[in-house]
């Protein structure tokens, strides 16, 4: 069949140009004034759709101007009403071209395109998934160290030292009051570290009282500053902000 006017297939349904169908009738009403009086009784979105098509202006320049993929069936229903030989030989192109469409092999034409589609979006899909799960092990993997330590936290219920929360930083307990004390989070009173007002009534510490001998031999009481798992915690999120990382967290 000798191609009278370029008919669209991307569609579930063949569209053609209104602006092709206007030329091709040869049409003198302009074609905005031509296409709303005979778009009347059609539904957008159904029968016909706006679209952008470029058009040659004098300059050689493509400009982009207004323009409608209609289906053949309202195509037919136009040429109809142009009642001229040009919109017979229209209508009759299109009649033409719908059986053609509605052909046994246009048909397995179709179902195999369609599949073919189906099968090209599943195969992005899964490509978008896959690079999605490699992502999101890479996140896992990051944070694993994090998680493994703030678990070792919550699973945890006893009272620590000082000393023992610098370890898992590989550091002394002496350089860890002492780091302590320049963040103005504790300060040394007979002895013994406490924490500054802002953060003494927060569950942070606990102080234990602990039986000592003299070195004349008298029996005495000092007092000594255990941490609790929340202050732990704490101590966590405000050594991170400095830069001061659990050794489990650090990359080897």
């Amino acid at each position: 069949m000798n191609e009278l006017l370029k008919i669209n297939y991307e569609t579930e349904q063949p569209t053609v140009s209104a602006r092709d169908l206007h030329e091709k009738l040869e049409i003198s009403k302009r074609f905005s004034v031509w296409f709303e009086t005979n778009s009347k009784g059609f539904v957008e979105g159904q029968d016909y759709t706006s679209v952008l098509s470029g058009t040659v202006v004098n300059n050689g320049a493509t400009r982009k101007i207004q323009d409608f993929n209609i289906s053949t069936e309202m195509a037919k229903h136009i040429c109809l009403m142009s009642r001229t030989e040009k919109g017979m030989q229209c209508r009759q192109y299109f009649i033409d071209l719908e059986k053609a469409w509605n052909t046994p092999e246009q048909i397995m034409a179709r179902a195999l395109m369609m599949a073919n589609r189906s099968i090209n979006s599943l195969k992005d899909r899964c490509k978008f998934l896959g690079e999605q799960v490699v992502e999101q092990q890479q996140i896992i993997t990051e944070l694993q160290p994090k998680a493994n330590y703030v678990d070792k936290i919550l699973q945890s219920k006893s009272l620590v030292t000082i000393t023992q929360i610098a370890k898992d930083y590989g550091l002394s307990g002496r350089k860890m009051n002492q780091i302590l004390k320049d963040l103005k989070i504790q300060y040394k009173v007979g002895g013994q570290w406490v924490l500054y007002s802002k953060y003494q009534n927060n569950g942070y510490v606990h102080s234990r009282t602990i039986d000592i001998t003299r070195t004349d031999g008298r029996p005495d009481v000092t007092m000594q500053t255990e941490w609790t798992q929340k202050g732990r915690l704490f101590l966590y999120e405000e050594l991170k902000k400095q830069g001061y990382i659990p050794v489990i967290e650090q990359v080897a």
